[in-house]
């Protein structure tokens, strides 16, 4: 018996539209897909989710002095004349960031091998680019989704049929985390 199903595509096809359903997924919380395809999806996702949840708290709380450049009440960068020269004034600031230990870094970098980068649009400002951001669904992992299933011993995933599609007559499921 094999070990995965091959949906009717060569590996490299397979192994993207796979990493693009599960990022899909993990972005927007449930997606509509086909039952075979969402049972792959599930494997997928249920492993990242239980690596998460095995190293949301395993860092270092570390305070460190950066220099940020000061700003002025428009948000530019305030510009002093030094030598004849202008240069941008700094201020030295203490920042507390969170320090993977290694561990968790070794899984954040296996779930960056699975997930697709993310820019995400405001509908206001379609088309601009300027107004985009790029999402971090790994932190996103970290913070928000591995705490809602600490408690939890797998199962982070649900498949809700709901019906054949018109075309081809393919089972049609919502693959969603619970």
């Amino acid at each position: 018996m094999a070990k995965y199903r091959k949906l009717g595509r060569t590996s490299s096809q397979r192994k993207a539209l796979l990493r693009n359903q599960v990022t899909m997924l993990l972005q927007h919380g449930k997606i509509k897909t086909t039952e075979a395809k969402a049972k792959e999806i599930r494997k997928i996702t249920e492993g990242l989710i239980a690596l998460a949840v095995k190293e949301k708290d395993n860092y270092e709380e570390v305070t460190i002095k950066a220099k940020v450049a000061r700003k002025d009440k428009d948000g530019k960068r305030v510009k002093e004349v030094v030598d004849g020269k202008r240069v941008t004034v700094y201020d030295e600031v203490e920042k507390t960031i969170k320090k993977d230990n290694p561990s968790r870094l070794h899984a954040r970098r296996q779930m960056l091998k699975v997930l697709y980068p993310v820019t995400e649009v405001p509908t206001a400002a379609a088309g601009r680019r300027k107004n985009t951001k790029e999402v971090d669904l790994v932190d996103k992992l970290f913070t928000e989704i591995a705490p809602k299933y600490a408690d939890r011993n797998g199962g982070y995933t649900r498949i809700i049929k709901i019906g054949q599609r018109k075309g081809d007559a393919a089972m049609e499921v919502l693959i969603e985390l619970v």
